[in-house]
């Protein structure tokens, strides 16, 4: 199996959750999910890890799902499709519950399923120079197993602004959207990850980590009714005539029948 997720812990207990599929863009694939759902779940047991970084190799951070995947989808009954199209939702499961603080380090582009990894982290530092979207009405879709968690972060009225029409958006919108906490230069990232890591590391663990489920309690976790919601809505929409168009339009490069 190729490695497509890579974990490095320094001495300090900051574990780096490396994205590890730069030759296709960090693209989510079925196979990539179940590595980072596994390596999230194996992070969340061990006592050691105090931070986690999830970033990403390569000039993109993630470009959403691997279209080959979606394109193989098209031909699984439905059963296995939603199946298939809700490993998503159980990798971004697995890092929402992480005990430890998860900070976003986003050196590129975040499209689709990229918007949703960014969503459930603490704390997303971000390149000024990047775009991001939530892309998939585009291809006849709907941003669905990303949904509970994008929306938890951005609230619905600023998610409002940009779920449903697939707009690119830049840095300095992410920001005011609630997607980025901060947005900086290029050079300046990893000095950024870092200033967010630091104060961690005078805490004491047990109560970071009590403090984080006490946030998630107050705050409003997303459920597993959320969860099971939006994996039907994507499996419906699977099935209609504009999914099929806009895939099989993408890989033929064409526009799609409803294009303007």
């Amino acid at each position: 199996m190729a490695e497509m997720i890579r974990v490095d812990t320094d001495a300090r207990g900051v574990a780096t959750l490396w994205l590890a599929r730069a030759e296709k863009h960090n693209a989510l694939s079925a196979e990539m999910l179940m590595q980072l759902e596994d390596a999230a779940e194996r992070l969340a047991q061990d006592a050691q890890v105090r931070v986690v970084i999830l970033a990403a190799e390569g000039p993109t951070f993630c470009a959403g799902g691997d279209l080959a995947w979606m394109r193989a989808q098209m031909g699984m009954d439905a059963a296995t499709r939603r199946a298939e199209s809700g490993r998503i939702a159980s990798a971004l499961a697995a890092l929402a519950a992480l005990p430890q603080p998860l900070i976003g380090r986003l050196q590129g582009n975040a499209f689709g399923g990229g918007v949703g990894l960014a969503s459930v982290c603490d704390v997303v530092i971000g390149v000024e120079t990047l775009k991001m979207g939530l892309t998939e009405t585009r291809l006849g879709l709907i941003p669905a197993n990303i949904g509970p968690y994008v929306i938890a972060r951005m609230g619905a009225a600023r998610a409002r602004q940009v779920f449903m029409s697939s707009r690119i958006f830049d840095a300095s919108e992410a920001v005011r959207l609630g997607l980025l906490t901060r947005a900086v230069a290029a050079e300046a990232l990893e000095a950024a990850t870092e200033a967010e890591v630091t104060p961690y590391l005078s805490c004491a663990p047990g109560a970071v980590a009590e403090a984080k489920a006490l946030l998630r309690a107050l705050g409003g976790t997303v459920t597993q009714d959320q969860v099971d919601l939006a994996i039907d809505a994507l499996a419906t929409r699977w099935e209609s005539a504009e999914a099929q168009e806009g895939i099989a339009a993408f890989f033929d490069k064409r526009a799609p029948g409803w294009a303007g």
